[in-house]
């Protein structure tokens, strides 16, 4: 009888390490590593194994685990990095065993809800419980993009991140859509090996023409971009990258002299008409309303047909109250407010705390600040900047907002995404290179330039196809100029957004259900 608990215990703890296993390895699909060729193993033998383990039990409370297992591994290597944003203040250090552990464990959750209503919804017949582990894996990870402020980090659909031919299919459906079907192309091998009859192949050479299909697509839409005639602006954005210290939030470091090192790298001419974009938070302990306090130093530096765009937090008293907002503000070089905007898609711990009146009373605060989370904006609203120099509307992003697809906007009707970061919280880890990658598919999803300035990390220009044209890398310092552009017409996608997503559920469970009358006829 022991020996039969021994065995029992045994089983249920290897299976947990496999799939374990298996997550950890798929996250070396991921950037910077980009070996996508690993998922056609790992989505294969998860599948296998659920498939198999479902067809000899009617049990479904394992399924939960088996999900959560393979999602574990797989956040846990891939968002390691979490924990050195609270190596920069003391009073955090203690968190990090938790930060390391609870965020992977809790993004976990989404994995196992998908092996669990894979168990209820499975049928005996393999390309049905192949399209429904793909549509269950496409809606729970479309969800996890959503709720609780969302966090659609590290979708499987970036390991594609490297391959610009194949990932143009995002100007039509989307990242969502595209993160279904590769969930579908990396399991489909399993069709070949649990085949009964020739329909799995069939179906398994199907996946192999749609990829295809993308590829022809991308060729195609690539060298249509590459035959449109370059057209040089009126004017130049020169992006600066730094490497300023995350020290500032917490040293009192002098902020005069950050704000000359911004000027040092910016390299001003005033004689040449230019908009300068520094990065995210760059000004430590100005609020936007006292920036008038260093009109001198950039009356003296900057000219007539200079603005500046930075990062800079905004101080609101609302009834008696005060809101703190991240936010973007353009000025011109008397400090005069152009434009501004406020961040909405707040970092949760990073920017504000969830429950903050139960957690704040407990003693947590953000990492960013020291005094309360900051307020999310209203509305996400283009920035007009219309004079007898400029003539554009710029679509801000701050930071983390990068990372959302599908509600970024609603009129397309702008020219550029300026998207501002502090990339400094991922350390020297893959972190920033995975954040970068999000501005790749937004570019493309959009069919816009995104010109980015990033503190500590990446800063580029990135045209529409999501070709990087100019690049600060990591770890270097200085300026590139955006002064030429191509014209394209709005995206597929930038017009109906994620509709097309629940189009393509729509369809998959249409060859659910004519799969299932074939094979019953």
């Amino acid at each position: 009888m022991n020996l039969l608990i021994q065995n029992f215990f045994k089983k249920k703890f290897s299976n947990s390490i496999y799939l374990f296993f298996l997550g950890t390895i798929s996250a070396f699909s991921l950037p910077p590593y980009n070996y996508f060729i690993i998922n056609f193993i790992t989505f294969t033998l998860f599948f296998i194994f659920l498939f198999n383990k479902k067809k000899k039990t009617n049990k479904n409370k394992s399924f939960f685990k088996y999900g959560w297992c393979f999602g574990f591994g797989y956040f846990l290597s891939s968002l390691y990095w979490i924990s050195i944003s609270l190596t920069f203040d003391q009073s955090f250090k203690l968190l990090i065993p938790l930060a390391i552990i609870l965020v992977p464990a809790f993004l976990a959750i989404f994995y196992g809800l998908i092996t669990y209503l894979f168990s209820i919804l499975y049928s005996k017949k393999v390309i049905s419980s192949f399209l429904i582990f793909s549509i269950l894996f496409g809606i729970i990870e479309l969800i996890r993009g959503y709720i609780l402020t969302g966090f659609p980090w590290n979708l499987i659909a970036f390991s594609f991140y490297e391959n610009k031919n194949f990932i143009q299919i995002l100007s039509i459906i989307g990242t969502y859509s595209f993160n279904l079907i590769c969930i579908s192309l990396f399991t489909s091998p399993a069709l070949f090996i649990l085949r009964n009859s020739r329909k799995e192949i069939v179906v398994c050479f199907i996946f192999i023409l749609i990829s295809v299909s993308f590829l022809i697509f991308g060729t195609i839409k690539n060298n249509q971009f590459d035959s449109i005639k370059s057209v040089e602006n009126d004017y130049t954005i020169r992006v600066i990258s730094s490497d300023i210290s995350l020290n500032r939030f917490y040293s009192g470091e002098d902020e005069l002299k950050i704000i000359n090192e911004l000027i040092s790298l910016s390299k001003p001419d005033k004689k040449q008409t230019t908009i300068f974009l520094w990065p995210e938070g760059i000004i430590p302990d100005t609020y936007l309303g006292d920036m008038k306090i260093y009109k001198n130093l950039f009356f003296e530096n900057f000219g007539s047909n200079h603005l500046i765009i930075m990062g800079i937090n905004r101080l609101k008293n609302k009834n008696g109250k005060n809101l703190f907002f991240n936010s973007m503000a353009i000025f011109d070089r008397e400090l005069n407010l152009i434009n501004s905007y406020n961040k909405i898609n707040l970092v949760p711990f990073g920017e504000f705390i969830p429950f903050e009146n139960f957690l704040g009373f407990i003693g947590l605060r953000t990492i960013t600040n020291d005094y309360q989370s900051f307020s999310s904006g209203s509305i996400r609203k283009s920035l007009n900047i219309k004079n007898d120099k400029f003539n554009l509307t710029l679509l801000p992003l701050i930071c983390y907002e990068i990372i959302y697809s599908g509600k970024l906007f609603k009129n397309e009707n702008f020219d550029y995404i300026i998207n501002i970061s502090e990339d400094g919280w991922f350390g020297e880890s893959i972190g920033h290179k995975q954040h970068f990658a999000h501005s790749i598919f937004r570019s493309i999803e959009s069919g816009k330039y995104i010109i980015r300035s990033a503190n500590n990390g990446i800063s580029a220009i990135i045209n529409p196809i999501g070709v990087i044209e100019q690049e600060v890398e990591y770890g270097a310092t200085g300026y590139i100029d955006f002064t030429e552009s191509k014209s394209m017409k709005p995206t597929l996608f930038s017009i109906h957004g994620n509709i097309i997503f629940i189009i393509l559920i729509l369809l998959y469970i249409f060859f659910i259900f004519s799969f299932n009358r074939i094979e019953n006829e």
